[in-house]
């Protein structure tokens, strides 16, 4: 039952605000409230979800489409599946496998990990679009009653009464949104706003690069691999996703703009990766890039 009276939401601006009884604000009471529907937050939602608590997962975006990414699901994650009883269904979709993982450094090759070793069901890791990941776990967990997932809903504050959070406010298409939760779970990302509010500190890993996504068309007599590469102080990973080849060029900390506006990186010419042979100027017709940048 939803208290009446006042309460105190702290919004991303970081004023506070009295927001009264009545009026066009939506309001709902759960027992946990999710900001985020990534991997993390709709994950969570459908644990939970399957274990009967009242969840609703808040997703800003209208769907699941994703910026360009390494889409890796892990052994570990796989077996989860199976724990779940949804394992055969989800490798049904379409997905690549990798075995091991090759590297070269220098003139150099051989296997720097090799996944027939894991003594899990699937010793392998999946690839697949992490927007299929998601849509499968979404359909998943809406087979449970206690299961919500809003999207198009963007977490802007937090609720608190006598010092404790009590809830988050939202912005949706609707108009604003007031969730209220005994539970609230920040899985909105590296910018978390959450996070922010609630006052939990970071632990910086302060990692000095970040990555180039881009991906290029596959060619007949490519190689069947997933392998990176290390020579000159340079680092390349090349993933086999089938009809493509899916690029991670590592570069160093604050440069992604001066290496986006590179000729050989411009969406208008000839891809190339620099010291990867297969990478070379070919068909960029239907490709995307995208950076992800570290702390």
């Amino acid at each position: 039952m939803l208290r009446r009276g006042k309460s105190r939401a702290l919004h991303s601006d970081g004023r506070r605000a009295t927001i009264l009884g009545g009026g066009r604000m939506q309001k709902i009471a759960v027992r946990c409230c999710i900001a985020g529907g990534g991997p993390a937050g709709v994950m969570a939602g459908l644990l939970l979800a399957r274990a009967g608590v009242d969840v609703v997962v808040l997703e800003k975006h209208a769907d699941f489409f994703r910026d360009f990414r390494g889409d890796t699901i892990h052994p570990s994650t796989l077996e989860l599946m199976h724990e779940l009883g949804c394992l055969d269904e989800f490798l049904a979709l379409p997905h690549q496998e990798a075995r091991q993982l090759a590297f070269q450094i220098g003139e150099t090759r051989g296997v720097i990990a090799d996944f027939t070793r894991v003594k899990l069901r699937c010793p392998f890791i999946a690839l697949m679009p992490q927007w299929d990941f998601l849509d499968f776990l979404a359909h998943r967990a809406a087979r449970y009653p206690t299961f919500s997932l809003k999207m198009s809903a963007e977490a802007n504050g937090l609720l608190e009464e006598g010092g404790k959070v009590v809830g988050v406010t939202a912005a949706t298409p609707r108009g604003p949104l007031e969730i209220r939760a005994d539970l609230v779970i920040a899985a909105d990302g590296r910018h978390s706003l959450v996070r922010e509010q609630a006052g939990l500190a970071v632990d910086e890993l302060g990692a000095p690069m970040d990555v180039l996504w881009f991906s290029l068309k596959r060619q007949p007599g490519d190689p069947n691999e997933t392998m990176g590469r290390l020579d000159s102080g340079r680092m390349v990973v090349a993933i086999d996703r089938g009809d493509d080849w899916q690029f991670g060029y590592v570069i160093p900390k604050g440069t992604s703009d001066a290496h986006a506006a590179s000729p050989r990186f411009s969406a208008r010419s000839p891809k190339r990766c620099p010291m990867w042979p297969i990478a070379s100027p070919r068909s960029t017709i239907g490709t995307r890039s995208s950076c992800s940048r570290s702390r």
